[in-house]
């Protein structure tokens, strides 16, 4: 019988170790609860009408067809019988000889879970259209709005987080406003919208050169986004937020708040330490050994958002996608090296770069030691992100959305759907209506 490899996830790390495990003499079995793999850097061109979904997501099966020894199977994973070895799912157990946990993380409120709500987060399709409503929805709104005051808050957008999400999110938004919508209404200018980003650490991109911060600030400023350091969020209501700078608090009335302040693992991970006895950092990850199987338990690996720190003292690595990608890699052939009775040694992450997009032409990158900005850093992010897209198909169709959008300023994917209506503002009596669309 075959050595059975079960991934659960078919995000980065799973896709990647599942691709590095075809044609190898092992059987594999990749369960999501999802049918694709979803791009996620990505995501926030969804959230703003940039992409559709299609354009970030491709089918599991699609991805792995070319893979005769990998089965993809659509369940829930509910648990993890570590003394059985077997995999337990809403459908039914699957037993594995090795297994690779890839479940990703969630948005992660500092305890605050009652903000989400108020303020959602991006990570997940369905994040990103509900963004997208709310968006579209804050400018409808302000066009039907009489009451001035009223009116202003709809068209006031708070953009928590101002890491590379926040920052991509900020821009792409500042487009929408100055741009996109300009001249589509008749009661509201969208160019006079108000967009603040609220980072609690002195500068935004923290982990980025000072000059690259300051660089990205000057291109946010361009588009009518104010960043806002040094300010945390003390709460969060269907009527704005309420900040802390200092010993100063300071109130923004908006209707739409959006969260990329951080992210904590997945739920299974604390499932899993439970029954190995491996810690937790306080993201919830947990904490590996250096060839990132949990401690104790050589047969399972753990990689992706989900994996921390892997030796004493070390910092995790960031829940980003070259670190996913590369761990997936890095699993896959040291299964490949045990099954032989060696070993590729401890897992080290090459770190080719980072990069953020601010707007249309304009991003920061540090790429091979070199600061990057403008145009080239934005030429750079635009190659690299269509390399590592999901199937050829993607990469087309994403390539000529970008050149449409490029010269016409435009983007196509402005629909707004799900969620209550909108409901018209009435003028036939004293006290204005207001609307309650986007105020879940």
């Amino acid at each position: 019988m075959a050595h059975r490899v079960v991934i659960v996830g078919g995000g980065f790390a799973g896709l990647y170790a599942a691709r590095e495990l075809r044609d190898r003499p092992v059987e594999v079995t990749v369960v999501d609860r999802r049918n694709f793999h979803l791009f996620q850097p990505l995501l926030y061109q969804v959230a703003t009408g940039g992409l559709s979904a299609v354009d970030i997501a491709a089918p599991l099966r699609v991805a792995l067809r070319n893979a005769a020894n990998v089965h993809t199977l659509l369940a829930e994973v509910t648990g993890i019988d570590v003394d059985r070895r077997a995999v337990i799912t809403t459908e039914r157990e699957i037993p594995y000889d090795t297994l690779i946990v890839a479940t990703g993380s969630r948005h992660h409120y500092f305890g605050h879970d009652e903000w989400e709500q108020y303020a959602p987060g991006l990570k997940t399709l369905e994040d990103a259209q509900e963004i997208r409503r709310r968006i579209l929805m804050a400018f409808e709104t302000a066009e039907l709005e009489p009451d001035e005051g009223r009116r202003r808050a709809w068209l006031t957008f708070v953009i928590v987080g101002g890491g590379p999400t926040g920052v991509e999110l900020a821009g792409a938004l500042g487009e929408i406003a100055n741009d996109t919508l300009r001249g589509e209404y008749r009661n509201i200018r969208p160019e006079e919208a108000q967009i603040f980003l609220v980072e609690a650490s002195t500068r935004i991109l923290s982990a980025y050169p000072p000059d690259l911060s300051e660089q990205a600030c000057e291109a946010l400023n361009r588009l009518g986004v104010l960043p806002l350091t040094s300010a945390r969020v003390v709460s969060i209501d269907p009527n704005g937020v309420e900040l802390e700078t200092g010993e100063t608090r300071r109130s923004i009335p908006s209707h739409t708040v959006l969260w990329a302040a951080g992210v904590q693992a997945s739920p299974l991970g604390t499932q899993l330490a439970a029954q190995t006895g491996a810690e937790l950092d306080r993201a919830g990850r947990i904490k590996t050994e250096p060839d990132l199987t949990v401690p104790g338990h050589p047969e399972i690996f753990v990689a992706g958002d989900l994996a921390g720190a892997t030796t004493a003292g070390a910092a995790a690595l960031s829940a980003v996608a070259p670190v996913a990608i590369q761990q997936g890699r890095y699993v896959a052939r040291e299964i490949r090296a045990q099954l032989k009775g060696a070993s590729q040694g401890p897992f080290r992450y090459r770190n080719r770069g980072t990069m953020a997009t601010i707007g249309r032409a304009s991003a920061v990158a540090v790429v091979g030691g070199l600061s990057l900005s403008g145009w080239p850093a934005w030429v750079t992010w635009l190659f690299i992100h269509l390399m590592y897209l999901a199937g050829f198909q993607n990469r087309l169709l994403v390539f000529i959305q970008w050149a449409f959008q490029y010269v016409t300023f435009n983007r196509r994917a402005r629909l707004i759907t799900g969620g209550p209506p909108v409901t018209p503002a009435r003028t036939d009596i004293g006290e204005p209506a207001t609307n309650s669309a986007g105020r879940e």
